[in-house]
């Protein structure tokens, strides 16, 4: 790891503890047991550490819906279960880049702001394309798509925060129970 990755890492660390704008570049270098002056070195300003957080992992969850939904050898179950297990994956070993994507993306300026908005767009672009193309294959029970996307993206926007309380859980089950419930729902077909 780089200089630059400790500092990125470890910034993420208190934005997602302190919020972005409760934390200085001087909390930083303290945080690091360096001089604030040694972090301009490897990055410009607070912006710009904040904007290495958001836009690398925007970046990761766009490319990673992109290629799935480009995949034909997946089915539309397919897809949306590698969706889904990205959450989770991320939300347990990055669980502080991804607080900061989801709580501290709104501090961005100009063209970084804009540019998480693009990929944000283009990221429920892809899944909304997913789940409509789902419904029309009929693999995905006819509801409103937007009621859909917004019951899924709710769900794992905020699994970061939820599964750091819940540490009885093991990946294993997270990953199966969550998929199951996500796409299949909590009512025994027969009980319906």
């Amino acid at each position: 790891m780089t200089r630059r990755d400790e500092i990125i890492k470890q910034a993420g660390l208190l934005f997602s503890l302190k919020g972005y704008s409760a934390v200085s570049m001087r909390d930083i270098a303290k945080s690091l047991d360096i001089k604030a002056a040694s972090l301009y070195n490897h990055l410009p300003s607070k912006q710009a550490i904040l904007e290495a957080i958001v836009l690398n992992l925007a970046n990761t969850f766009v490319n990673h819906i992109h290629d799935v939904n480009q995949n034909p050898s997946f089915s539309t179950r397919q897809k949306l279960s590698e969706i889904i297990q990205q959450h989770i994956d991320l939300s347990l070993h990055q669980p502080e880049s991804v607080a900061v994507l989801n709580t501290e993306w709104i501090h961005l300026n100009g063209e970084a702001l804009d540019k998480f908005k693009a990929k944000r767009f283009r990221y429920e672009q892809e899944l909304r394309e997913i789940i409509k193309y789902g419904i029309q294959e009929q693999s995905i029970t006819k509801r409103d798509p937007e009621v859909i996307l917004f019951s899924i993206l709710s769900t794992l926007r905020t699994l970061n925060l939820w599964v750091a309380k819940r540490k009885h859980l093991t990946v294993e089950d997270l990953k199966a129970d969550l998929e199951t419930i996500l796409l299949y729902g909590i009512i025994r077909q027969s009980d319906s």
